[in-house]
């Protein structure tokens, strides 16, 4: 039966009167056709041009039949692991296997393969030699080119080369998969399609290659750290759709892997078109009775508003997938949108989110970016909000205040990250003043990461008075307000920059608090950003200084167990943080002491325990 969705079987695509696809996808994620999945719009985009489009979502990735459901597509495979790297959505930053994946049918593990792009492309080549692939999609996004890859603990070539694949449409990908298509289906060989921005491709002939910057060789940076940072700092400085250069490396002598430019950013009116597309907002009916999709949840209750992020953190990837240059959508785009959501069966009054990568984002971070792109050597945010940057919230205000006031809604949450120092560069505190009256649910998540300049200044965070000063304000408003609201601060351990006396001074500043946090992030060493270069270097590619790493494991478990220092499991190392760092004053009675001294018949029951470090 002909549902909306698009064809997953010969018998969908026999009721379209299809016999051939011009695209399959192949997935790492089941199958939402919703606007928060890059499956659904980069398919969708494609069925509004035109062209047929089927899904292969989660195949077995042990059985070849599986891969051949829709049979050979007329221009190509079209490959993502999903919303998300494979590796990050199978282990922990411990390496220990989740328990859970919420892009699968019931949250099962398992239906997916580790590096799954990889796995799906030889796949699809041991029956398909000939047809072209092309892979997006976040896992194949932020491994373009050379990468360091934690889980292996090493460097690897690009996934372009370890999958076998033709093409790489990086970033977001609505401009270059329909340049891509139009290049397919007009008969230009895919080794041909080498001009398009957003994408990377592969050449043997380095004198085809113009008005580009080689990088280092791979096997340079896979042998010298320096070279490593080196050329990162290269492929940063040319993630501007507007200033970047093309950009390419060679592997064995023989072969270059060449990145176009990025896309240019959409524009309103394209961004509008992207989320007005038919999508079903929902999993497909195959999967209802082995429990949905746990990821669609509250995303479907929730609004995107704008993609991109002048925020620039270090240990974000943002800047290498989305870019900084801050897309929007139109009001009226997000309040047609936000009345469908109250027509939802499942919508009971509550909109979860008006948001984006930065919630109150709602345009370029200045006039200049348009014309001239992000700058290239300096941060819209970092160290401090630059002159040229535009603060103004009025705008993000005016759309809650519309999304509030539709018949149906009793509330509209903000749930996407706040720049609290974005914030405060804001004379005007009437945006803040809004979000703690009406859009907090007694707890307002925000995220100053650290409170030590040491690591702030390698996270690319402000210094920890800006935070201050917010938290100030924050109580300020809220007693104005009568009302009763909290700060909850997401925290990080163990980032590069982080020695034992940092963590110990965030444990001081957790205690003045009063407040002990109940989950703590530690570092997380994924491609494309600038912290995992930071730990696998011990260098800040953009400054070229050298930077303390936490690699011990035993050192990261007393950073992570210094911010939750009241926890009794955490006493042995948190005692031994301290003894370490000679922090004595610190183990007492007092006020300011995090661990009271053990008693002597704790010494005696534990003593043999606590000196095996």
């Amino acid at each position: 039966m002909n549902t909306g969705f698009l064809p997953v079987s010969r018998q969908d695509m026999n009721e379209r009167g299809w016999e051939q696809c011009d695209f399959v996808y192949v997935c790492g994620d089941a199958y939402v056709d919703h606007s928060s999945f890059g499956s659904a719009i980069i398919s969708r985009i494609l069925e509004a041009h035109g062209y047929k489009v089927g899904m292969i979502c989660q195949p077995d990735w042990q059985d070849p039949e599986s891969i051949n459901v829709l049979g050979e597509p007329r221009l190509a495979f079209l490959v993502s692991s999903g919303n998300m790297d494979s590796m990050v959505n199978h282990y922990t930053v411990a390496k220990k296997r989740r328990k859970t994946d919420a892009y699968t049918p019931g949250g099962v593990m398992g239906k997916r393969p580790d590096r799954a792009v990889t796995v799906y492309c030889n796949l699809i080549r041991r029956t398909y030699k000939e047809t072209p692939i092309i892979i997006g999609g976040l896992e194949a996004s932020l491994r373009r080119l050379a990468h360091y890859d934690y889980w292996s603990d090493h460097v690897r070539r690009s996934i372009l080369l370890e999958s076998g694949a033709d093409l790489i449409s990086y970033g977001m990908g609505e401009h270059s998969i329909v340049d891509i298509a139009d290049a397919l289906n007009s008969g230009i060989a895919v080794r041909d399609v080498t001009w398009i921005p957003g994408t990377v491709y592969k050449t043997r002939y380095e004198d085809e290659i113009y008005d580009a910057v080689r990088l280092p060789d791979f096997e340079a940076v896979r042998d010298d750290k320096r070279k490593y940072a080196e050329s990162f700092a290269l492929q940063y400085r040319n993630t501007d759709p507007i200033s970047a250069k093309r950009i390419y490396e060679c592997y064995d002598g023989a072969m270059f892997v060449v990145q176009n430019p990025p896309a240019m950013p959409l524009t309103e009116q394209e961004m509008d078109d992207v989320y007005s597309l038919p999508y079903m907002r929902a999993w497909h009916p195959m999967y209802d009775a082995i429990g949905g999709i746990p990821a669609l949840g509250e995303i479907k209750l929730s609004l995107t508003q704008a993609r991109g992020c002048f925020g620039e953190c270090n240990f974000c990837a943002l800047t290498m997938h989305e870019g900084r240059i801050v897309q929007c959508r139109s009001h009226e785009s997000i309040l047609e949108e936000a009345k469908e959501i109250t027509r939802d069966k499942d919508f009971k009054g509550y909109i979860f989110d008006v948001g984006g990568p930065t919630a109150e984002f709602r345009g370029p971070a200045c006039d200049k970016q348009l014309k001239f792109g992000a700058c290239v050597n300096k941060k819209c945010l970092w160290p401090k909000p630059c002159s040229n940057l535009k603060v103004d919230h009025s705008d993000y205000v005016k759309l809650l205040r519309e999304v509030r006031t539709l018949p149906g809604v009793k509330k509209v949450f903000v749930r996407s990250g706040f720049r609290f120092d974005y914030l405060m560069a804001d004379p005007n505190k009437e945006f803040l003043t809004e979000i703690c009256k009406y859009h907090v649910g007694g707890q307002m998540r925000v995220a100053p990461e650290h409170v030590s300049d040491n690591v702030l200044k390698e996270m690319g965070k402000p210094g920890v008075e800006v935070y201050n000063a917010f938290i100030r304000e924050f109580k300020k408003i809220n007693k104005e307000l009568g009302l009763r609201q909290y700060i909850v601060p997401y925290l990080m351990s163990s980032h590069p920059g982080s020695r034992l006396k940092d963590a110990i001074k965030l444990a001081e500043y957790i205690r003045d608090m009063g407040y002990i946090p109940e989950q703590v992030q530690d570092f997380y060493p994924t491609p494309g950003t600038v912290s995992t270069t930071m730990y696998y270097t011990g260098i800040n590619p953009l400054t070229m200084e050298d930077v303390y790493v936490p690699r011990n494991p035993h050192e990261k478990a007393m950073q992570r167990a210094l911010i939750q220092y009241r926890k009794p499991e955490n006493y042995d190392l948190v005692e031994e943080a301290l003894l370490r760092e000679h922090r004595e004053d610190l183990i007492g009675y007092g006020p300011e002491c995090l661990i009271r001294p053990r008693r002597a018949s704790d010494h005696k029951a534990t003593g043999s325990k606590r000196h095996k470090h």
